[in-house]
């Protein structure tokens, strides 16, 4: 069960609808599109909801001015740094308003003044959504609001 819809007899594409509305992902290493620019990246997740292209543009621009890449929306992730390829792996996660955020690392591949800024623009940007972060970062887990730790696939605490 997902957000009180029963998953279990669901076909793949009306769980991949699920998935596209309800969760936004952001990976470890980013998984942006090369050859995308970032507006296209940050859209993607819009583009299989029958929206109209230029809503699916305004909410791109709208999200990417929220991190603070406005002016980045045409760059290629090659023409960015980590800690922007970062910022729209994020406006990715968030363009759908996704009620759930799955954050694999999403520090990992930061130093640590971009790492607080990524964890402050979360905490800023996803509001009344729940994010959950999946992190080996004592830092990172700290800023977190309830802190679940594994160990050999076991709740330990």
């Amino acid at each position: 069960e997902l957000l009180g819809c029963s998953t279990e007899k669901l076909t793949s594409n009306e769980l991949a609808a699920l998935r596209n509305t309800t969760l936004g992902f952001i990976f470890q290493q980013f998984r942006l599109l090369p050859r995308m620019s970032a507006l296209s990246n940050v859209c993607l997740p819009l583009m299989y909801r029958n929206m109209k292209k230029k809503t699916i543009q305004k909410k791109g621009m709208a999200i990417l001015d929220q991190v603070g890449l406005l002016d980045h929306y045409d760059h290629k992730p090659s023409e960015l740094s980590g800690g922007q390829q970062q910022r729209v792996a994020i406006a990715r996660a968030l363009v759908g308003e996704p009620k759930i955020i799955m954050a694999d690392e999403p520090t990992g591949a930061l130093d640590s003044k971009t790492s607080d800024r990524v964890m402050d623009l979360l905490r800023e940007t996803a509001k009344g959504v729940t994010i959950v972060v999946i992190t080996h970062d004592h830092e990172v887990a700290m800023q977190c609001h309830r802190q679940i730790k594994i160990h050999d696939g076991k709740i330990i605490d």
